[in-house]
């Protein structure tokens, strides 16, 4: 038997027994009845065939069997509350009774049909017919609770799962469906489908909605599930769809889009949680397949940071675009095997060589040694310190990893001859509030230097975006975890915004902006606008199916709490020190004109520094960088937590 006709069986059953189940109770009373008396003759016939062997018709002198069985059984049947029981509970006590009352009842029927006789109906009728009748009712009583009792407790499970609707009627929304037929932690209810032509049709026995009924359906199905299976609908539209399912109580998970259902199939486990990407609506541009090729295709490419965030993501973009060989340049053993593993899975390995290397970028040595053995066309420095907060009190190591691991992997670039080298820079970097934005724009000031000296050699460029999803300490997986441990989601300040863009649309980004640098080239992407992060921690929560509770909703879920700008945290993020960015060839990527230290100043600077670094003075520290770093503007206190005294307690400003 096939699946469908299988699910169409069992709905079937379903049908049948919900129809008895919501039965008024005197309706049900009539139909026990009526089964009982359909089994009283049912049991004369029978022992009138095993008596005479035989099939008869029921009729005069054998009629007199069943006159004599109906008016007894029944008002007994009654009288020992045969029909006050619940038959999907019955249990020992109702069939002590069942007995009790066919004992009763064989005794009266043996006496008139056996013991004193009636013309043409055989004696032995007299005593057969009430066995007969006493295992027929014991097993309808039997085959009630068993059927009866567990669709009725599997109706009840059911009814306690998620309501589920589908919003999307298309090929990938009944795939889903048929997904869920085969779920027992879903309950589907229907469709939702902006056809009209679908409108008021019913799918799979399922009916297709119009989207403005959704909020009478909330309550008059129990909907609290939406899932979104619209692959291939525009980010703009999905987005109007979610702020339409925002003020219900829905809990909206979607299917990604369709280069991601490879499969031609779509399974629960396609189903995510909302990200970012599907709140903002941002649409993807369509890479320039000429610029992902040139620094790459039949290349040596080398990344440093390969385990990080954004550098993982670089290494599977740069995979898939063929290079000769791909270096691995990891400080962290777990990170440098995870992103090894995984590449080795995807990529052909004789066609294209992958070495992971564990090396830090501070190591002159090692850093040296590994660019002259291979000496790559292209290097992607993504190795750096990223976090606000950590830098801020370990300044002199996030000092140390960002610009000294630039200069040390830009001059071993310079000795071994390679070509291109693209810093990974942060919008951070424009006119920061903290040692981690100030150390990015110093290193960009570091390769912007060498290009000065040395653009003949290597050619030097940085690309400087905002914040990516799913990156290391990224708030929307924050956000998601706070919310599912009922809260409170945490927002350090009302009217902080920050600039969103995906990892592969960065890296793809990075890729494109290096291979179209000249030499001390600052690249600016184009982040779309800010979004306000108390706007997010609302939209996330709503669309978890719960409610932000504040003055106004005191009933709501989750609060949203303010807990104050960490050290060195700004309020609003900044992509240009200057105002006046020059197009390219590519729409997302602007070419930043800003000014630079002469190379000999820089290095007096970076002497300096590094005797203030040496001694841990941190206010020796940020007075350099202030001369260094047009607008860096140190937002507090020192929190570094070697410059202060470690044996004080913590303040609230002190905490990352």
């Amino acid at each position: 038997m096939s699946e469908l006709q299988s699910r169409s069986r069992e709905q079937a059953d379903e049908g049948l027994a919900g129809a008895l189940l919501h039965m008024p109770r005197p309706l049900k009373r009539a139909f026990a009845v009526a089964v009982d008396v359909a089994l009283c003759v049912l049991a004369v016939w029978v022992a009138l065939y095993l008596r005479l062997e035989v099939w008869l018709r029921l009729e005069m002198p054998y009629l007199w069997a069943v006159i004599g069985s109906v008016p007894l059984a029944i008002p007994l049947f009654a009288r020992f509350g045969l029909y006050r029981a619940i038959f999907r509970y019955a249990g020992w006590n109702a069939m002590l009774s069942l007995g009790q009352a066919m004992a009763l009842y064989g005794l009266f029927y043996a006496t008139v049909f056996t013991a004193i006789g009636v013309p043409g109906v055989p004696r032995s009728v007299g005593v057969i017919q009430p066995l007969l009748l006493f295992i027929f009712i014991g097993l309808s009583r039997l085959f009630v609770r068993v059927w009866l009792g567990g669709l009725y407790r599997k109706v009840l499970m059911r009814k306690g799962l998620p309501g589920v609707l589908i919003y999307g009627a298309g090929t990938a929304g009944r795939q889903l469906a048929a997904a869920l037929a085969r779920s027992p932690e879903h309950r589907l209810l229907g469709f939702i489908d902006d056809d009209p032509a679908l409108q008021g049709n019913s799918l799979d026995g399922r009916n297709v909605y119009p989207p403005d009924k959704l909020r009478e359906l909330v309550t008059a199905i129990g909907a609290t599930d939406v899932l979104l299976a619209l692959p291939s609908a525009s980010q703009k539209r999905r987005r109007e769809i979610l702020e339409s399912l925002r003020p219900l109580p829905l809990h909206v998970r979607t299917l990604p889009g369709m280069s991601d259902l490879a499969s031609g199939r779509v399974n629960l486990s396609d189903l995510r949680e909302l990200d970012i990407e599907d709140l903002l609506g941002r649409e993807p541009v369509t890479p320039d397949p000429a610029l992902l090729d040139k620094l790459i295709r039949d290349q040596v490419v080398a990344v440093t940071g390969a385990g990080g965030s954004i550098g993982s993501e670089l290494c599977r973009q740069i995979a898939s675009l063929r290079p000769r060989t791909l270096l691995l340049i990891e400080q962290s053993e777990y990170a440098l095997y995870a992103i090894h593993q995984e590449l080795m899975q995807r990529v052909d390995t004789d066609a294209m060589e992958v070495v992971p290397l564990l090396a830090s970028v501070q190591d002159e040595d090692r850093m040296g040694q590994i660019l002259k053995a291979w000496q790559p066309h292209t290097l992607y420095h993504a190795a750096a310190y990223k976090h606000v907060p950590l830098v801020e009190h370990n300044a002199v190591q996030g000092l140390r990893n960002n610009v000294w691991g630039t200069w040390v992997t830009a001059q071993a670039a310079l000795e071994a001859g390679v070509r291109h080298m693209v810093l990974i820079s942060t919008d951070k970097a424009v006119r920061p509030t903290n040692i981690m934005g100030a150390s990015k724009r110093l290193a960009e000031l570091v390769l912007q230097a060498l290009a000065e000296r040395h653009a003949a050699r290597t050619v030097f460029s940085m690309v400087r975006f905002g914040n990516v999803l799913g990156s290391s300490g990224s708030v929307v997986p924050l956000f998601r975890g706070q919310i599912a441990a009922g809260g409170p989601v945490t927002v350090t300040h009302p009217d902080i915004t920050r600039f969103f863009m995906t990892i592969p649309e960065a890296a793809q980004l990075v890729i494109q902006a290096g291979a179209m640098a000249e030499g001390g080239d600052v690249f600016v992407l184009d982040m779309g606008e800010p979004v306000r992060i108390v706007d997010l921690a609302h939209r996330m929560v709503e669309l978890s199916g719960l409610q932000v509770k504040n003055e106004q909703q005191p009933w709501g879920q989750i609060e949203i709490q303010i807990t104050g700008l960490r050290p060195g945290e700004k309020l609003y993020e900044e992509l240009l020190i200057g105002d006046n960015p020059l197009p390219t060839q590519h729409p997302r990527i602007l070419r930043a004109q800003e000014a630079l230290l002469p190379p000999d100043t820089l290095l007096g600077l970076l002497e300096a520094l590094d005797t203030a670094m040496r001694s841990n003075d941190v206010n020796a520290i940020r007075a350099l960088l202030q001369q260094a770093v047009q607008g860096y503007q140190p937002a507090g206190e020192v929190v570094d937590w070697l410059h202060t005294d470690p044996q004080a307690p913590l303040t609230p400003t002190q905490s990352a």
